[in-house]
């Protein structure tokens, strides 16, 4: 594969020096926190938000290095996934899931970080054993306090007190192998408190499956404190690749 097909060919070569300048910018965010809070920034995985950024974004990135994709919409997922089947990419789902749409994400996703409930697990089992498949899933914890409303986005999630019981039904599930936990902090509250309470679900997890060592928490605008809080892979969109566009099809 020559270096044209990796990074979008000729012409896209400012967005290349845009996308390599925001990556360093993250990378050294990434390294600071990790530096205060005494660990290794080699134990934090960076994953491109790229919703509603196009495929050839996708390609610019995997050539600068950054290979860990993800996308919360199937429609948009879907398309961009095959436009860049020749890369060798990790994608990740990190939206809400209808169980209508399991047996489209498991073609071409490697992680689903948005199982918030059992008929999820058993549409996305049947979906992977289907296509011949296995997929790491991350238990979507809701942080969002008693009243608190999920916010614009709907965001989903299973109660804290839940997380293990659902951990187990992913556990025994065919197709499907169980990573951890995955998070976003309330909108419009310190996001530290949070994250504490999701390390604390992921420690739980972690005691009754050993190997679920995931915990994927913090964006753009907080992934110092997530990292603070035993963070893993950090989701950062806006600060890699700019403001959101006009969704693309």
């Amino acid at each position: 594969m020559d270096e044209g097909t990796v990074t979008g060919g000729a012409g896209g070569g400012a967005r290349r020096a845009e996308l390599a300048a925001n990556l360093a910018d993250v990378r050294k965010r990434i390294e600071a926190a990790c530096a205060a809070a005494g660990r290794d920034a080699a134990e934090v995985t960076l994953v491109a938000v790229t919703k509603t950024f196009p495929a050839s974004d996708v390609r610019l990135l995997a050539g600068l290095g950054l290979t860990q994709v993800a996308e919360n919409r199937d429609q948009e997922a879907a398309p961009k996934a095959a436009a860049t089947a020749d890369l060798p990419l990790t994608w990740h789902f990190v939206g809400q899931l209808q169980s209508n749409k399991a047996r489209s994400v498991a073609a071409y996703a490697d992680v689903v970080q948005s199982v918030d409930r059992p008929k999820l697990v058993s549409a996305l089992s049947s979906a992977a054993v289907r296509a011949g498949r296995t997929l790491r899933c991350l238990i979507q914890v809701s942080l969002e306090e008693p009243g608190e409303s999920g916010g614009p986005e709907g965001r989903g999630g299973v109660s804290p007190s839940g997380a293990v019981a659902l951990a187990d039904t992913v556990a025994g599930a065919g197709g499907l192998v169980l990573g951890g936990v995955m998070a976003v902090a309330p909108l419009g509250a310190d996001p530290a408190p949070a994250f504490a309470r999701l390390a604390e679900v992921a420690a739980a997890v972690r005691a009754a499956h050993p190997e679920a060592t995931d915990v994927s928490a913090g964006m753009s605008g907080d992934l110092e404190q997530a990292i603070a809080c035993g963070a893993t892979h950090v989701r950062v969109g806006t600060a890699l690749l700019g403001g959101r566009r006009a969704i693309v099809g």
